[in-house]
């Protein structure tokens, strides 16, 4: 019973491995997308063939859910991290030497480029507390 739970949990984990290095070979495999406020909005926009109107419509429409998502996931976040956490110690003890290095590596790079959409997003949201943007967080 033990040894399948142990299976199981480290299914799991390599399956997050998997699915986190997946993601960074996709980011960097279609990174010569545009980068502007919202690339995956206005992709959408386009694909509707949005009016300006019904641009800016949508824009409060999704700016609005955000917040209201980011106000449900603040308590969580905390959960989320300390379960990260547990997993990472977990890998870290299953990797050698070599392949924990390798991996903080991708791990920094990751951390870097979300830093810098995090700066990107404070930075619209500010413009937007600001009267640029329709509907920013407040």
């Amino acid at each position: 019973m033990q040894r399948s739970k142990q299976q199981a949990l480290m299914f799991l984990l390599g399956a997050v491995l998997v699915g986190g290095v997946l993601g960074f070979s996709a980011d960097r495999l279609f990174d010569h997308e545009q980068r502007g406020p919202w690339p995956g909005r206005m992709r959408m926009y386009d694909d509707l063939d949005l009016s300006e109107a019904q641009r800016v419509q949508m824009d409060s429409l999704l700016d609005d859910r955000n917040c209201q998502i980011n106000v449900v996931m603040t308590p969580v976040r905390q959960q989320l991290d300390s379960i990260k956490a547990v997993a990472n110690q977990q890998m870290m003890q299953i990797l050698t030497a070599e392949q924990r290095s390798r991996l903080e590596s991708r791990r920094q790079e990751m951390q870097r480029r979300d830093s810098a959409e995090k700066a990107r997003r404070d930075s619209i949201a500010a413009a937007g507390r600001s009267g640029k943007l329709p509907n920013a967080c407040k």
